[in-house]
């Protein structure tokens, strides 16, 4: 085909251009569009473990005051079982549309390293969203006990090794972590694991009497130890809890390097929209930094963390190399 004289190349290259700019900027529009209004439906967010637990009770409370803020519909489904792994990929295989969200914690990171196979992929299965917050763990025994110090208690149980049990949370949690690390540092090979579907579930069984120790976060036991119906002989976080002022950390109790807590953040599935992502991170963190949002979440035994999906990225990914070394070092046998 003959180009016409008063028309040269370099006009057809332009209005070649141009057509196909006009082709492609609807589709644009319309994925821009589609997340105008986004949410447009409620929201679900995935809990890795049952009601009660630390990572249960700050989803709800920020949940509760998403809503508040937005207008818009949050849902918690609780999805516990196998350390969280059927949550965590429960949330990695979801429709990546912005209407399934992730809550982890720490966990996310240790089963990286803890299990054999894990249904997720770390580094392509998510994107970070926000960090929540924060709470240190606790040894807890309940208020009759002879115990008063965790050296106590170590002492009564290496006495009697088949007389002591403790509670904790799911395999793979920074609680269950701890008690594998002290187990190892005070060769107390009879002191038994009575593993619970959540931190809630732990402090039941210890309230009970099945169990004579808990090793779970600060949070699902802090309305006990304030009722006085159970006593915590340690924290393991940096720094003395404000509100326990006598209870001492773990390494001013002798033990150095035992530093853990339970830290909670939102992540979303690969390849969720951006906008979607960006809406979700701004809301949470413009919810996080409010004075109510965080003497809320201090009374639940948590204290606020308002960092964005930077952050908590960051933080996630360097923790799965962390865990690995105390994993390796309290010798636990992956699964």
């Amino acid at each position: 085909m003959k180009l016409d004289k008063g028309l040269s190349r370099r006009g057809v290259i332009k209005g070649t251009g141009v057509l196909v700019a006009g082709l492609a900027a609807p589709a644009f529009l319309r994925v821009r569009s589609a997340y105008a209004g986004y949410p447009d439906r409620a929201v679900k967010v995935v809990v890795a473990n049952t009601p009660g637990g630390p990572s249960d009770i700050v989803g709800r409370i920020v949940t509760a005051a998403l809503q508040q803020s937005t207008g818009k519909t949050f849902i918690i489904e609780n999805i516990g079982g196998a350390g969280g792994n059927i949550g965590f990929g429960n949330a990695a295989h979801a429709a990546p549309d912005g209407y399934t969200i992730l809550l982890i914690t720490n966990a996310w990171s240790v089963n990286v390293s803890l299990y054999t196979k894990i249904p997720y992929d770390p580094l392509k299965d998510f994107v970070g969203v926000s960090e929540l917050a924060t709470t240190p763990n606790t040894f807890t025994v309940k208020a009759d006990s002879p115990a008063k110090t965790i050296k106590e208690f170590v002492a009564l149980a290496r006495a009697n090794p088949t007389k002591f049990n403790c509670a904790t949370p799911p395999i793979g949690t920074s609680s269950q972590l701890q008690l594998a690390l002290l187990k190892a540092r005070e060769n107390l090979p009879g002191l038994a694991d009575i593993v619970f579907k959540g931190g809630g579930d732990a402090i039941t069984s210890l309230l009970g009497g099945t169990v004579q120790i808990s090793s779970g976060s600060l949070a699902p036991a802090l309305p006990h130890i304030k009722a006085g119906t159970l006593r915590c002989l340690a924290v393991t976080g940096k720094e003395r809890w404000p509100d326990l002022p006598d209870v001492p950390t773990m390494e001013e109790a002798g033990y150095q390097n035992f530093v853990f807590g339970v830290d909670c953040a939102l992540l979303a599935p690969a390849k969720t929209p951006p906008q979607a992502v960006k809406w979700l991170e701004t809301e949470t963190l413009k919810v996080l930094k409010t004075p109510e949002m965080k003497e809320r979440l201090y009374k639940s035994g948590f204290l606020v963390r308002p960092e964005g999906a930077d952050a908590v990225w960051a933080r996630a990914i360097k923790e799965i190399a962390t865990f690995k070394d105390i994993i390796e070092t309290a010798h636990i046998q992956q699964m």
